[in-house]
């Protein structure tokens, strides 16, 4: 878990409960400054660009945050890249990297002027003879690694719908020579939440092989994955070693590259995981013959990661952080099985006490829908100590707005 400096006080976390309501999102800003400066760090000694994979937490006061501190933004959709545009990025530090799109939104995203990686044959011979080399392209690669921490999120294996196998190269380069098309960056993700540091690095060797085919290559772009803990003891990313590795293994390549490379990374869940709290009303304290449920305000219509991903969230109650711990199992109010926890060891709950999940600002708010016509919950953004409501708790009129009734 973070260190006691990085967490925000539970009295604190109470304060902005009782202030906003629950179920409530909270974002600590400094704690997203703090992960960037650790992976600027870890490898100053390489020529090394960041950019935020957004996918994880696109509150537009999130991007905005981000950009202040100078890292990048990478984007999956048009619309991912419409955000970061009006948060103020710049067009070139913007990565478009979709999958299973069609030619009309790669077009969208050239004429914003991003960076756009192509991650399948069709879209890349097609975008060839539309526009040759006339606008340079990143070509996204499968390198058929198995990594991540769960099959669901392990993005570089032969079964993957992600990128193009790197034994089609020969493929790819009929395409390229025939379109001339312009190819200045190569890049792969193998997966989230890898432990492994010589999972990248057995990945660099491979893209580093791929460079012979390109000789217009200013980028190694190597996703991200960096794993965070979401429990004491839970293994993370040695990100000091990594850099120091992989700063060593790509500085001895670069310098024999023909041209200058730069090495990138798209890191999403290690900037903002930790700095997210996502705080719950107790609703029910109701024992059966078999479990005592903690039934709270929430559900997994506004974190489903336990549910979809088996993922871990320490949840801890705020109101009553001396009681005597007991046994409880957290569940949800939705009309489905959505349980956040089993058998947790939590400080005593009383019926209005208010629980946190830590580790909650990756894939939380945003994978979150208005299943059950329940409402969205509101978010809030922590910034020099003070809290500011950066999203609106939904009301029966959003469930509505883009209805329209028949008369």
């Amino acid at each position: 878990m973070p260190r006691q400096s990085d967490v925000l006080a539970t009295d604190f976390l109470v304060k902005i409960a009782d202030e906003f309501g629950t179920p409530v999102y909270i974002y600590h800003a400094e704690k997203i400054k703090t992960q960037y400066e650790k992976l600027q760090k870890a490898f100053h000694k390489a020529n090394t660009r960041f950019f935020y994979a957004c996918k994880a937490l696109t509150n537009i006061n999130i991007l905005k945050y981000i950009n202040s501190l100078g890292c990048g933004l990478d984007t999956v959709s048009i619309q991912e890249v419409q955000l970061g545009l009006k948060a103020g990025f710049d067009p070139k530090n913007i990565i478009f990297t979709p999958n299973c799109v069609d030619l009309q939104e790669i077009i969208a995203a050239k004429d914003l002027g991003v960076i756009i990686n192509i991650d399948n044959l069709s879209i890349l011979e097609q975008f060839g003879n539309k526009f040759g080399g006339s606008y340079p392209i990143s070509i996204r690669l499968n390198p058929h690694i198995m990594a991540g921490g769960n099959f669901k999120i392990s993005t570089g294996h032969i079964d993957s719908k992600f990128g193009i196998s790197i034994h089609q190269m020969r493929h790819i380069e009929r395409i390229v020579k025939s379109t001339k098309l312009k190819v200045t960056g190569l890049h792969m993700h193998t997966g989230s939440e890898i432990k492994d540091v010589d999972v990248f690095l057995r990945g660099v060797e491979i893209m580093f092989e791929m460079t012979q085919h390109f000789p217009d290559l200013e980028s190694i772009d190597l996703g991200s994955g960096f794993k965070v803990a979401y429990q004491q003891g839970d293994p993370e990313t040695d990100i000091d070693l990594l850099g120091k590795k992989l700063s060593d293994a790509f500085n001895s390549f670069a310098k024999n590259y023909e041209k200058p490379l730069q090495l990138w990374f798209e890191p999403g869940k290690y900037l903002v995981s930790q700095c997210g709290y996502f705080v719950v009303k107790a609703n029910v304290i109701k024992q059966t013959t078999a479990n005592v449920f903690v039934g709270v305000n929430s559900g997994f219509n506004h974190l489903i990661r336990p549910m979809f991903y088996d993922a871990f969230h320490l949840i801890r109650n705020i109101s009553n952080p001396k009681g005597t711990e007991r046994i409880y199992t957290v569940v949800g109010n939705i009309c489905e099985t959505d349980t956040f926890g089993w058998d947790r060891k939590i400080n005593e709950v009383r019926e209005g006490d208010y629980l946190v999940f830590y580790n909650a600002g990756a894939y939380g708010f945003e994978m979150s829908s208005n299943f059950n016509s329940r409402l969205k919950p509101a978010e809030v953004m922590v910034k020099d100590g003070k809290p500011f409501l950066i999203r609106k708790r939904d009301t029966l009129e959003d469930l509505l707005k883009n209805q329209i009734e028949l008369a």
